[in-house]
């Protein structure tokens, strides 16, 4: 990869980090919470909160270095990869991004102890399910043919 392509992909997939995985973890949660909320002092709750928070985001990191450097895209749809990438933790999972930001959700659940941020992550979780499958296997199906067919038979969807 030349220096100025893997710099687009760096600048293209930061866009696309802060467009999708940046509002669904970042501002709607936000929104949901409000500006309001007060933290007192750290709780076991809060620890296991910002851990799985931050593991979350080190799934979803740890996926948009394997778009750039395996697949020669972005984490988008819209400019998708133009390998398929199966290495790493896609070893395991399908779709170990989307497992990132639910858990990145989940630590922000646990930690703001919040049943509208448990409800959000849930509309979220089946928002994902229903646009991997009919969306997003689709066209991987598509573009990839046998590569995608041959992974589906060894790799689950989720875990």
């Amino acid at each position: 990869m030349r220096g100025k392509s893997l710099i687009s992909l760096v600048v293209r997939n930061l866009f696309f980090t802060v467009l999708q995985p940046g509002l669904v973890v970042g501002l709607f949660p936000y929104l949901i919470i409000g500006k309001n909320y007060r933290l007192s002092d750290f709780q076991l709750f809060h620890y296991v909160g910002l851990s799985l928070f931050l593991i979350g985001l080190g799934v979803l990191f740890y996926c948009i270095i394997k778009f750039i450097f395996d697949g020669f895209g972005t984490i988008s749809p819209l400019d998708s990869s133009k390998r398929l990438v199966v290495s790493g933790l896609y070893n395991y999972s399908r779709n170990p991004m989307y497992i990132g930001v639910i858990l990145a959700l989940i630590g922000e659940t646990i930690f703001f102890d919040s049943f509208n941020l448990l409800c959000y992550t849930s509309f979220v979780f089946l928002g994902f399910n229903l646009f991997v499958i009919f969306i997003e296997e689709p066209r991987l199906k598509r573009d990839f043919r046998m590569d995608y067919k041959n992974y589906l038979k060894s790799v689950r969807r989720w875990l």
